[in-house]
């Protein structure tokens, strides 16, 4: 039960950290736009977002990740192992498991993808296409967009696909 205690912990310290890093991102939009609009017109402050957009969408990323194998850990050996030490099968950490069987939880994690696309994604790619609208390029300013825009499509696919691997492993029959 410690090593239970001491896990969950963690998970819920990852879960306010990933929930805090959804109102960072917001912030940084905010704050990069509000820095583009200026009457100055620096289209290339443009490109800050996605840099920022991608650190925070991987540090949020991670931790989703880590937070999802804490849950697993839990479902597949500690519970068992309790089940097995307390003679009681299949009672124990029931919540690790029976929270996941809602009839809407592929809808839910199908949303939270689009959410996570749209907080992250969406717009670093968008700040650059705008930056390439903009058309004030500079040589070296223009091949760094590249780069993000690249960066940016690589951490998609990698989200994407995690979502996938997710879905197919409650559900191989439906991925």
């Amino acid at each position: 039960m410690a090593e239970y205690g001491a896990l969950k912990a963690e998970q819920t310290s990852r879960i306010a950290l990933r929930d805090r890093l959804m109102y960072a991102a917001l912030a940084a939009l905010a704050a990069t736009l509000a820095l583009v609009i200026q009457p100055a017109g620096r289209p290339y402050l443009l490109l800050l977002l996605p840099l920022v957009c991608i650190t925070l969408g991987w540090t949020y990323f991670s931790n989703d990740q880590k937070i999802s194998a804490i849950g697993k850990y839990l479902r597949r050996h500690l519970a068992p192992a309790l089940g097995t030490s307390d003679g009681r099968a299949g009672g124990s950490l029931a919540w690790e498991s029976v929270h996941r069987c809602d009839p809407l939880r592929r809808l839910d994690k199908f949303t939270q993808l689009a959410v996570d696309l749209l907080m992250f994604v969406v717009p670093s790619l968008l700040s650059t296409v705008l930056y390439w609208a903009a058309g004030d390029l500079r040589a070296d300013l223009f091949t760094l967009s590249i780069i993000e825009a690249l960066v940016t499509l690589g951490f998609a696919a990698r989200v994407v696909a995690a979502a996938y691997a997710l879905a197919r492993e409650q559900d191989p029959s439906r991925a």
